[in-house]
């Protein structure tokens, strides 16, 4: 149900409209509040203003379809009056040569707001940012215009294909400057977090950001490592794991398969930047994110040493991508941190023709990462090599044996072609994990 604010109520600003932002002041509007979008990219606003965003996420042109003005309204900048609140939800891309965050829009968004920002205006940072971000980088600029700042450290921790769900499911981590802070940001978030938890400190709630996303990357890490042991000893890992986690009391053991994303192929980095300055190298996260990262080179290295076996020569071939998203359940038309990425860097000026197909991203997206968009069975008739990286449903299918007409080498991530192909002639299918 969509709750309309109060005319005379004060606004709250959520800078940057991306997966994190566009779902928080969405749902904030629907709560009642009056917010304020704010994104430098005209594109972004005006797609979101017509109720069809850029990205893909389920049930938000819905939710949007029911707001108006009055609720939410889309800016480049704040408006003149002062806000109640202000969201940061920015993105802290990794820098390509250090693999640390790029804290650039962090401070672009903060000195954009920080004029406008009074002592009873609650500034929440909920981008992810290196622990001691909000303290050494955020309130300095603050302080320069206002000498007693609430500022609170509020993460993200939704994934895409879920974020509204979870939004309003998922505890609320709040850690704040001060009992101030903690309790404005607690108050404000209250109508779309009912379950919130409070922390010490504004490091503590950063620390926690970076533990969530390292520790998952540190389980699939581990599904991962056995699949390469099972792969040496002509095993098959997806048997051992499933044979070790049934009626035992322990911790699942996850199943191999890509790590990707936004947030898991730098998070662990930014833990291992906590840990050095704490005089602590972090090797179980080094490890973990050294494994997952090697999975899309260990994919194009099989697939590349079976088809020169069967001498067919490398240059002369086509290979196809399946699954450009960096992954399929829940669906995301999110390319950042995707196993394609690394895979085209592999391949490209090595092959003839590098297609990619995609059930999610848009065509002019998969050109762009420098593969050629192709329809799936267009593609599989064509290729000489088909990589299928992502687990998305759509892919489970028994006609796919049928539409390999080349002969060709298959490498399947997930397994999800495993009974159709597995045992065809002249197919030489692979698994991660299946020696």
């Amino acid at each position: 149900m969509v709750v309309e604010p109060d005319e005379d109520s004060a606004y709250v600003a959520v800078i940057g409209l991306g997966y994190v932002g566009l779902p928080l002041a969405a749902s904030l509007a629907a709560a009642g509040i009056r917010v304020v979008g704010i994104d430098t990219d005209p594109r972004v606003r005006d797609a979101a203003r017509a109720g069809r965003p850029l990205l893909r996420e389920p049930g938000i042109p819905r939710l949007l379809a029911g707001l108006d003005e009055r609720q939410l309204t889309f800016r480049e900048k704040l408006p003149d009056e002062p806000p109640q609140a202000v969201i940061v939800c920015v993105g802290t891309s990794p820098d390509t040569e250090s693999d640390q965050p790029n804290l650039r829009h962090v401070e672009a968004a903060i000195d954009m707001i920080a004029p406008s920002v009074t002592d009873d205006c609650v500034v929440i940072v909920r981008s992810t940012v290196p622990v001691g971000t909000c303290r050494e980088v955020v309130l300095p600029r603050l302080r320069a215009h206002t000498p007693r700042p609430l500022l609170a450290f509020c993460p993200e921790r939704t994934i895409q294909g879920t974020s509204l769900a979870e939004l309003h499911a998922l505890p609320q981590i709040v850690g704040g400057l001060d009992e101030r802070s903690v309790k404005a940001a607690s108050e404000l978030l209250a109508p779309v977090m009912p379950d919130r938890v409070t922390v010490s400190s504004l490091e503590a709630a950063e620390l926690v950001k970076l533990v969530c996303n390292a520790h998952t990357d540190l389980i699939y890490g581990f599904g991962n490592e056995i699949a390469l042991i099972a792969e040496g000893h002509a095993l098959d890992a997806n048997e051992v794991i499933d044979a070790a986690n049934l009626r035992y009391p322990r911790p699942d053991i996850s199943r191999p398969g890509y790590v990707g994303g936004s947030c898991l192929v730098k998070d662990p980095y930014m833990l291992m930047r906590a840990a050095r300055q704490a005089g602590h190298h972090a090797p179980m996260v080094a490890a973990a994110r050294e494994i997952n990262e090697s999975v899309p080179r260990h994919v194009v290295a099989r697939a590349v040493t079976e088809l020169e076996r069967r001498g067919r020569p490398l240059a002369d071939a086509t290979v196809l991508v399946c699954g450009i998203a960096y992954k399929g359940r829940p669906e995301t038309d999110d390319v950042r941190g995707s196993a394609a990425a690394v895979v085209q860097a592999q391949l490209t000026g090595r092959v003839a023709r590098l297609l990619g197909h995609d059930f999610v991203v848009a065509p002019e997206r998969i050109a762009a990462m420098g593969l050629h968009p192709t329809p799936l069975m267009d593609g599989l008739r064509k290729a000489d090599v088909v990589l299928l990286l992502s687990d998305h449903p759509r892919y489970v299918r028994d006609d796919i044996a049928a539409a390999l007409t080349s002969a060709p080498v298959v490498f399947d991530m997930w397994g999800l072609w495993q009974e159709p192909l597995a045992d065809a002639a002249d197919i030489a299918y692979m698994r991660l994990g299946r020696g």
